[in-house]
C-alpha cells in the first residue's frame, strides 16, 4: 500500500532551513510517519529517527516530475501544447528556447532539487551520532539520494553550489559560491561509490535504492563526463549482476500493475491516495506530469483526460520503423485510437478536445489510466511511477560507453538486445555509423521519459535538432534570478542569460 504525506509542503528555496519536520514518503511499502516538531540538533537518537529522515529525503523525488516533462519539451521530441500559447508560460518559453532567469518552472526545479539535497545532508550531518544494525544501508541510501539530486542540478544548471554533510541554512548564501561542475561530479561519484559498496542487491521495501541503482547512476554520471572506460565498467556490473532484465513485452512496462518490474533499476514511487491542487503542485503524492500529458476532455476506453501538454511531434512518430512495437506503446496516435474504438459507448466513439499545438499524438507511457482513485484534483494525483532508470537505458548507455571506448562488438550486442525486444533486426554497423545508431536507438526506446534533451546536448546534436537552440548558451539553463539576488549578487549568471 502506498503511503500518504501527513502535511503539505511549501516551496523550499536553496537558503531555506529544513528542520525536523518529517513527511511520509512515496514508496509503496514505506510506513506512514506522523509529523512532529523536533529540535533538529537533538533529533537523531534512534534508528527510527534516521529512517524517518530518510523517508523525507525520498519524498522530494516526487517533485522531479517537472524535470521529466521539461526534459522532453526542451528536446525535439515534443511540443509544449496545453490550452493556449500562454498556458503555463514558463513551459512554453522552454519549448521555444526563450526562457529567462525568471522562469518559474526552472526556479521550481532548482528549489525542489536543493530541498532534496538538504534533506539528505541533514541525515549525513548526523551520520556518526549513533550506531545501529543496518546503518550503512541507511547512509548509502542517503548518499545515493544526494547524488541523484545533485546530478539533476548539474545536468540542468552546470556549476552549482556544492554543500556536503551539513544543511544549507539561512545566511550561508552569502558565503558559498557556485562550484565547478567537475567538482560536483566528483562528489556524485564518491557518494555513488559508497552507495554501491554498502547497499544490497535487493531491498526489503519496494522503491528503496539498491546496489544496482547506485551502479547505474554512477555509470550515467561517468557517461555525462565522457569517462567512457569507467562508464562501461560500472554499467557492465549492472548488466551482469542478475536481478535485472528486459521485460518480454514492451507494451506492459508502463502499466500500473507492472510497477517495480524486472526492468526497473530505480523507480520514483507515486500514489493516488493523497491529492493536491495547483497551489502546491509538489504537495501531490501523485505524478503531476501524467495529468498534464493526457488528452483534453477525453471520453473513451483505457485512458482519462488531462491538459494536453508535452505532445509528441509528427517527426518523432515518423522516426519509428513500421514494425517497431515501441511506437504505438510509447506514442498514442489519438486519431488511430479513435478509429480503432469507433464502437465505444454504443457507437458514439472516442471524443476529445484538441489543445494548443495539437499534433494528434500523446505520451502514452505517462498519460492517465482509468481506475485510479484520483483523490483531490484527478489530473494531479495519478499513481504512475516514473521509471527513472530502466534496464534498457542501462544497455544503451553501456553500448555508448563501449563504442566510444573502441569496443564496437560489445556495443552492438547491447543495442541488439534492445532492438530484438522491439521486433527489429540486429545492426552490424561500426564506427561513426554505430554511434549514430545508438543515439537514435536511445531516442526511440526512451521517448517520453525525459532524457532526450540532455542526450542531444551531450552528443552535440541539439542545435541541429531543436528550434531556437543556441550553442554556447542553451546547453544549460539559467540560474534563477531570485537565487542570485539572495546571495547579494555574488554569483555570475550562466553565459547568454
Amino acid at each position: 500500500m502506498k503511503t500518504t504525506r501527513p502535511f503539505n509542503r511549501s516551496r523550499v528555496l536553496l537558503i531555506t532551513a529544513i528542520v525536523g519536520l518529517f513527511v511520509a514518503a512515496c514508496s509503496d511499502d514505506f510506513v506512514y510517519v506522523n509529523s512532529e516538531n523536533q529540535n533538529s540538533e537533538t533529533y537523531f537518537n534512534t534508528e527510527e529517527d534516521y529512517q524517518n529522515a530518510l523517508i523525507g529525503a525520498y519524498d522530494m523525488l516526487q517533485s522531479s516530475y517537472l524535470n521529466v516533462m521539461l526534459g522532453e519539451i526542451a528536446s525535439a521530441n515534443t511540443l509544449a501544447g496545453g490550452e493556449s500559447a500562454t498556458d503555463v508560460i514558463g513551459i512554453q518559453q522552454i519549448d521555444d528556447m526563450i526562457h529567462t532567469p525568471t522562469n518559474e518552472q526552472l526556479r521550481s526545479i532548482w528549489s525542489w532539487m536543493y530541498a532534496g539535497v538538504n534533506r539528505a545532508n541533514y541525515i549525513l550531518e548526523f551520520q556518526d551520532k549513533i550506531d545501529f544494525d543496518g546503518k550503512a544501508n541507511v547512509i548509502g541510501q542517503a548518499k545515493f539520494l544526494r547524488a541523484y539530486y545533485y546530478f539533476e542540478l548539474v545536468k540542468w544548471f552546470g556549476d552549482v553550489p556544492l554543500v556536503v554533510d551539513k544543511r544549507i541554512t539561512f545566511g550561508v548564501q552569502f558565503e558559498i559560491d557556485r562550484t565547478p561542475k567537475a567538482q560536483v561530479y566528483a562528489q556524485i561519484e564518491e557518494d555513488l561509490q559508497y552507495a554501491a559498496n554498502n547497499l544490497p542487491a535487493v531491498q526489503d521495501q519496494a522503491g528503496r535504492v539498491t546496489k544496482g541503482a547506485a551502479q547505474a547512476l554512477l555509470g550515467k554520471a561517468y557517461l555525462y563526463q565522457e569517462k567512457w572506460s569507467d562508464a562501461a565498467t560500472a554499467l557492465d556490473a549492472v548488466i551482469n549482476s542478475g536481478p535485472y532484465d528486459l521485460m518480454a513485452d514492451f507494451g506492459l512496462i508502463f502499466e500500473n500493475e507492472n510497477e517495480n518490474n524486472i526492468e526497473s533499476v530505480f523507480e520514483v514511487q507515486y500514489t493516488d491516495l493523497e491529492g493536491a491542487g495547483f497551489g502546491c503542485l509538489q504537495c501531490s503524492e501523485g505524478n503531476v506530469a501524467v495529468g498534464f500529458n493526457g488528452p483534453r476532455q477525453y471520453n473513451g476506453p483505457l485512458f482519462e483526460s488531462g491538459f494536453s501538454f508535452n505532445v509528441p511531434t509528427q517527426e518523432t512518430y515518423d522516426l519509428y520503423d513500421e514494425n517497431d512495437v515501441r511506437r504505438d506503446f510509447g506514442i498514442l496516435n489519438i486519431e488511430q485510437w479513435a478509429a480503432d474504438n469507433s464502437g465505444y459507448n454504443g457507437g458514439a466513439g472516442v471524443s476529445y478536445t484538441e489543445g494548443y499545438e495539437h499534433t494528434g499524438f500523446f505520451n502514452r507511457k505517462y498519460i492517465p489510466r482509468q481506475g485510479d482513485a484520483n483523490i483531490g484534483d484527478q489530473n494531479l494525483t495519478n499513481p504512475n511511477n516514473y521509471r527513472s532508470i530502466r534496464f534498457a537505458d542501462v544497455l544503451l548507455m553501456a553500448a555508448e560507453a563501449h563504442h566510444e571506448n573502441g569496443n564496437d562488438a560489445s556495443a552492438q550486442s547491447y543495442v541488439n538486445r534492445v532492438r530484438a525486444r522491439a521486433g527489429l533486426p540486429a545492426i552490424t554497423t561500426t564506427g561513426g555509423d554505430l554511434g549514430d545508431a545508438i543515439y537514435l536507438e536511445r531516442r526511440l526506446e526512451l521517448v517520453g521519459e525525459g532524457h532526450q534533451f540532455f542526450d542531444a546536448v551531450r552528443k552535440g546534436k541539439a542545435a541541429q535538432e531543436i528550434n531556437g537552440f543556441q550553442n554556447g548558451k542553451n546547453e544549460v539553463f539559467p540560474i534563477p534570478e531570485i537565487e542570485i539576488q539572495l546571495t547579494g549578487n555574488r554569483w555570475a549568471q550562466n553565459p547568454g542569460y
